[in-house]
């Protein structure tokens, strides 16, 4: 903040609080000007009914005035005035930089603990999974569901299909690193309508989904020159580059026609972001046999 806003705070701070104060002293000073109609002020309803006079309570006062007060003790001893950092010395950081203190006196030794055990060890531990199901769940679930099954665009972690792999190495370097997985558009590759259609045919034809007629299989040429660095030549995927299997069932952003098309026509881009610097090593690895033990339960 800026020495102007600062000072713009405190001011505009002190001056509501001295208004607020002036406000209730004046209002507690109202009463009726005309003795004859001491209670009454005036305003009548369906001609006989009228509103009384009545002071508010002192009680009511009391607390205004109570609230007042108070806020001046939180001025005095919390930052609330943009200048006065407060006689405590309390600041959102500090108190942010304590509960993460105490949070990791607490839960370091542990994390620490199962970090030593042995990944296929950690795995099977139920106490490790325990806490490797909290962290799925307040790391993961956003993209790939409460019950890891993911979505459209979004890998399914239950199954046995690994687009980078399954070694602990490869899925600590997932959530480590992250990944991108970059599906270039080939549609002016394939010389337009007629070469996608052939080629989302023969794609298709890899999965069994379709039978591949003589239009689909002279896509396979196209096949192999474009796609086969990332898918290999027989559609099997390459993990090393994240090149999906097309020869399975699972399709990361669906099986359909359409789906296929839209890939082909207007590329993908997978982005799994990293979460190494947000989860350190030892929390790494046990969210990792986490993930493993899902695909392992199948």
């Amino acid at each position: 903040m800026t020495a102007f806003w600062a000072w713009f705070v405190a001011a505009g701070t002190v001056i509501f609080v001295i208004y607020c104060i002036w406000l209730i002293t004046w209002s507690a000073k109202q009463g009726p000007t005309n003795k004859e109609d001491a209670d009454l002020v005036g305003h009548k309803w369906d001609g006989d009914l009228e509103e009384l006079n009545n002071p508010a309570p002192k009680w009511w006062l009391y607390l205004y005035f109570g609230t007042i007060v108070w806020a001046l003790g939180y001025l005095v001893f919390y930052p609330g005035i943009g200048i006065f950092e407060g006689t405590l010395g309390w600041s959102k950081y500090g108190q942010y930089e304590e509960e993460m203190q105490a949070a990791a006196d607490r839960y370091e030794p542990i994390y620490a603990r199962f970090a030593e055990m042995d990944f296929d060890v950690l795995a099977q531990d139920p106490d490790a999974q325990q806490l490797g199901k909290s962290l799925f769940a307040s790391y993961c679930t956003t993209c790939h569901g409460s019950d890891a099954r993911g979505a459209a665009g979004y890998p399914n972690l239950t199954d046995n299909d690994w687009i980078w792999g399954d070694t602990e190495a490869a899925i600590t370097t997932t959530i480590r690193q992250g990944r991108n997985s970059i599906m270039p558009s080939l549609a002016a590759a394939l010389g337009g309508d007629a070469g996608v259609d052939n080629m989302v045919n023969y794609v298709r034809s890899l999965s069994g989904l379709v039978e591949a007629d003589n239009a689909a299989m002279t896509a396979q040429p196209m096949f192999v020159a474009l796609c086969s660095a990332c898918h290999m030549p027989d559609g099997t995927g390459n993990q090393v580059l994240g090149g999906l299997n097309l020869t399975d069932d699972t399709w990361l952003y669906g099986s359909s026609e359409d789906a296929v098309r839209s890939t082909i026509v207007n590329g993908r881009n997978g982005v799994m972001p990293a979460h190494g610097d947000l989860l350190g090593d030892k929390k790494t690895k046990i969210l990792a046999a986490y993930i493993s033990s899902l695909s392992a339960a199948q």
